[in-house]
């Protein structure tokens, strides 16, 4: 069954309500293609503000949220080369984008040269024109993915990470990149040199985490050694760690020798970040968004979780990030904890609007 004949059904919900609300929220309503350029690195530059990978958040509704508040790129969950090599339906689920989505960077992770050859050609198959680039996970600090040698574990296997590289250019025409850390810890800070491994390997662009992968997600993102890697490879470097705010991600990119920034937990309930980054790198302004918007924003992403099929249940963490910072927003959290429908998030959001003089 082809990509076209599986999304078919759904294109009229999903394209209707961006155009019903995303104006409202003050996002676009239609979402651009990955920027065209000469080179890797130009089109990067070109809108360098990308939604991150993220494991148990970056699926289709939250990609089309970020793609509809500016992001460059918006990149898949990670995606197991194993289940695709098993032909898990589960797995494909998080690989095929929305209709909607001019396009998309699909992340893969695991150990062994010869699934990650077979994912990169099925992938390629399966999505055609609209696969933008495969990334290769070589960052995830979880001990259930590192255990089997996957993720940040392959920092410490450089020969075996060079080979997965290779493994997958051979056998895409996309552009390939991976995500790294700047070690496993710190007595081993082996980001300038891995990045230059991979880089001879073939890579089109590397993204440097800034933490090393015993940190987890504790402490801060070292903004002194992504700027090292990037300064030891000529391939464009994406920065990532600790893009909270769009002065965050302008910092990124002016203060250091990346060509790009990586949003991750910066996006939770502010699809707006990647838009205002770019407003505050051309014109030093800040943008806000008023408290309609951010009602409208929360109701199109609920909206957008129920129309791609995805569970509700997501929707009372999705809520809280919203309403963050709003007059009673812990009532408003705690009344969010009791939805597990559609309707029921609407209701609440009858009540906001009433409450705060929205409606």
């Amino acid at each position: 069954m082809s990509l076209e004949t599986e999304t078919k059904g759904r294109e009229h919900s999903v394209a209707t309500l961006l155009a019903t609300y995303g104006q409202k929220a003050g996002l676009s309503q239609e979402l651009q293609p990955f920027s065209e350029g000469a080179t890797f690195a130009e089109r990067l530059a070109r809108n360098p503000y990308l939604m991150a990978p993220m494991a148990g958040v970056s699926d289709a509704a939250w990609r089309i949220m970020a793609r509809a508040g500016g992001a460059g790129l918006a990149y898949t969950e990670m995606v197991s080369v194993a289940g695709i090599h098993y032909g898990g339906e589960k797995t494909w689920s998080l690989v095929l984008p929305d209709e909607v989505e001019p396009d998309i960077a699909v992340q893969l992770f695991g150990s062994k040269p010869e699934q990650f050859s077979e994912a990169a050609t099925l992938i390629s198959e399966r999505l055609g024109e609209r696969l933008a680039l495969i990334d290769i996970n070589m960052a995830c600090p979880v001990p259930k993915v590192t255990r089997k040698g996957e993720g940040s574990a392959l920092l410490d296997d450089p020969e075996r990470a060079c080979e997965i590289v290779r493994a997958v250019a051979h056998h895409t025409n996309v552009p390939v990149t991976a995500k790294i850390r700047i070690g496993r810890t710190s007595q081993r800070m082996v980001g300038p040199e891995f990045a230059k491994h991979l880089e001879n390997a073939g890579v089109a662009a590397l993204a440097v985490h800034g933490r090393y992968a015993s940190q987890l997600y504790r402490g801060t993102s070292d903004l002194i050694l992504v700027d090292k890697v990037a300064r030891a490879v000529e391939i464009p470097v994406i920065g990532s760690g600790d893009v909270f705010t769009p002065q965050d991600a302008v910092r990124m990119v002016k203060e250091t020798a990346c060509t790009a920034a990586f949003i991750a937990r910066g996006t939770y309930g502010n699809p707006w970040i990647f838009a205002d980054a770019q407003n505050l790198a051309c014109t030093g302004q800040s943008t806000l968004h008023t408290p309609a918007q951010r009602v409208y924003a929360l109701e199109l992403h609920l909206r957008l979780l129920a129309a791609t099929n995805a569970h509700l249940v997501r929707g009372r963490s999705i809520a809280a990030w919203y309403l963050k910072g709003m007059e009673g927003a812990r009532h408003w959290r705690e009344k969010a904890m009791a939805c597990v429908s559609l309707d029921d998030f609407l209701e609440l959001l009858a009540s906001i609007r009433k409450q705060l003089g929205l409606a």
